[in-house]
């Protein structure tokens, strides 16, 4: 039930090799790639709603749901110490980018920007749903580089020395509740591995990073890529079928068999559990 080809994480695999190694490149990735950074210049952690997308996709999305329940093993407390040490580092590598996003952001015309960061969602939306679709487009990094020529502007670059502590909170909660939800998975790691459709939760999450850039560029609902994170999480939950003796009717519905008295004399008497006399004078007298 919990095996999986994810594209990206297979990937990765193949560079990193080792689970928790793996795990660690997963979910920082983003913050290397300028994922995370150009979601914060697009003002996407305004609001509640866009933290937790952020967080449950960017960073807790469907590669790290298939590291943790695919790859890794151990016991849950083993791996949820895993999680915690790499989330350690990913919500403070977090923090440092979001301070210098007012930096960065004085040199760009976010207008441009925001623009190629919906590009990027929508190149890894389609890399998680097909590898074959990822080996065509170019990576994260090649476009938010691209989006950073195409939108620089050196005229307003003004070096900002008081980080604003809002936009930096706002980042850690983001990564924290990537982390959060990565924890709870390795803690429900052996639970959900017989109940979770890896792959189709995958394609879900594909669709739901597809509506991210869209939410970016006001062509969708705000809301719209939780909504379909959600609704991914229930159409995933696929416990399998239900054992054998239910599927039978169990031994407490099942008829009792008949059980037949031979009364023809011919000798059954024996095994009909009925202790008849030999003779007729081994019976005993009425009176």
């Amino acid at each position: 039930m919990s095996s999986s080809q994810h594209p990206v994480a297979l990937r990765l695999e193949r560079q990193v090799g080792g689970a928790t190694k793996l795990l660690a490149t997963v979910m920082c990735l983003p913050l290397v790639d300028g994922i995370f950074p150009a979601l914060v210049l697009a003002g996407e952690l305004d609001d509640p709603i866009g933290i937790l997308q952020v967080g449950l996709l960017v960073f807790g999305g469907s590669a790290t749901v298939a590291v943790i329940l695919a790859e890794m093993d151990g016991t849950p407390r083993e791996q949820a110490r895993t999680v915690l040490a790499v989330g350690t580092g990913l919500v403070a590598i977090a923090a440092v980018e979001a301070a210098f996003a007012p930096t960065i952001a004085s040199a760009l015309d976010l207008v441009i920007f925001e623009r190629f960061a919906a590009l990027v969602m929508a190149a890894i939306a389609a890399k998680t749903a097909s590898a074959r679709i990822g080996e065509y487009l170019p990576g994260p990094s090649v476009i938010v580089g691209l989006g950073l020529v195409a939108s620089l502007d050196p005229g307003g670059f003004e070096l900002v020395l008081v980080p604003d502590y809002g936009l930096v909170l706002r980042a850690v909660a983001a990564a924290g509740s990537g982390v959060a939800f990565a924890l709870a998975v390795a803690l429900t790691a052996p639970y959900l591995r017989e109940v979770v459709h890896i792959d189709r939760f995958r394609f879900g999450s594909a669709v739901a990073l597809g509506l991210l850039p869209l939410s970016i560029v006001n062509l969708a609902p705000d809301n719209a890529p939780l909504a379909v994170l959600v609704v991914t999480g229930l159409l995933a939950y696929d416990p399998g079928p239900p054992d054998a003796a239910v599927e039978s009717g169990g031994t407490d519905d099942a008829p009792a068999e008949p059980q037949t008295v031979a009364t023809d004399g011919s000798g059954d008497d024996e095994d009909s559990g009925i202790d008849f006399p030999a003779s007729e004078d081994e019976r005993e007298p009425w009176l």
